[in-house]
This record gives structure tokens, C-alpha cells and sequence, in this order.
């Protein structure tokens, strides 16, 4: 497991995408289940913002990068799933794609969200320079990404 995280790879996303391929598991489910991982990461997220700073800020922007995933599949973003089937996993480049272009489809706010969530990861897990202030300052944001996301992939927007 450690090695596998040290190289940059998340477990969980492994796992996910493995049984996505594997099954041949329609996207819809691919999109729920990135859904379901974006909602626990934002409770986890919102749940450590007070005890421990950094674990908060790698959950809430796990939520997010979810949410990217989520979108990027129900918008059939081809040729970003592609690449990202291709290498295996997700990375920043991928993501920042995917963001840009559902930028175009929700509104500028998406892509404002994710550099707050990008923040996080980078200043507050990476870094662990963030205090419980600046990790609730962005808990909504993040919360409204995970929201306005099951809002859209419900049909409902």
C-alpha cells in the first residue's frame, strides 16, 4: 500500500477504476460511484476541519477532484477518459482539462472551486501550512461543487 501511495496513486481511484474496466460497468455507475466517494471525502472533510488541518484539506479536495471525474465522465469527455484509461490513472493534467471544460458547461465558478480545492491540497495537506480557518473558509465552495454536481447528474438542473 505505501508504495503504491507514494508513487502518486490513490488507492481507492485504483480500485474504482480497475472494476469500471474490468467489468465493463456501464458509466452511469462509474459516475455514481464517483459521486458516493466525493460525498464521503466532503463529510471526512467537514468532519476534520477543527481536529486535523490537513487531513481536512486532502478530503475536501478529494471531493472535488470526485466531482471533476463525476462530470468529466457524464459529459463524455472521450478523449480526457482516453489518456486517462491509457496511463491507468487521473493526473493534474487530465483533471485541469476536464475542469476547464466543465467550466464551459456550469459556469466560471467550477473552475474558481477547484483552484480553492487545488489550495487545499497543495497548502494545507502537502504543506500543512493551512489553520482550521482557512480550511473552513473553504468547506462551502467545495460543499457547492459536490452539490450543484448530484444537482446536474440528477437530472435536476
Amino acid at each position: 500500500m505505501r508504495s503504491i501511495r507514494e508513487r502518486g496513486l490513490d488507492v481507492e481511484d485504483l480500485v474504482i477504476n480497475l472494476l469500471i474496466k474490468s467489468l465493463n460497468l456501464d458509466p452511469k455507475i462509474a459516475v455514481e460511484a464517483h459521486v458516493e466517494l466525493a460525498l464521503k471525502y466532503l463529510e471526512e472533510g467537514r468532519g476534520l476541519a477543527d481536529k486535523d488541518t490537513v487531513q481536512a484539506s486532502e478530503k475536501l479536495y478529494k471531493a472535488a477532484e470526485e466531482v471533476v471525474k463525476a462530470l468529466a465522465i457524464h459529459y463524455g469527455f472521450d478523449d480526457i477518459l482516453n489518456r486517462v484509461n491509457e496511463r491507468g490513472r487521473w493526473t493534474v493534467t487530465e483533471l485541469e482539462k476536464a475542469v476547464l471544460r466543465i467550466s464551459k458547461h456550469l459556469g466560471d465558478w467550477v473552475r474558481a472551486v477547484w483552484d480553492e480545492a487545488n489550495y487545499l491540497h497543495v497548502w494545507g495537506f502537502h504543506e500543512a501550512k493551512l489553520d482550521t480557518t482557512a480550511v473552513r473558509l473553504r468547506l462551502p465552495d467545495i460543499e457547492r461543487m459536490v452539490r450543484e454536481a448530484e444537482k446536474v447528474l440528477s437530472g435536476s438542473n
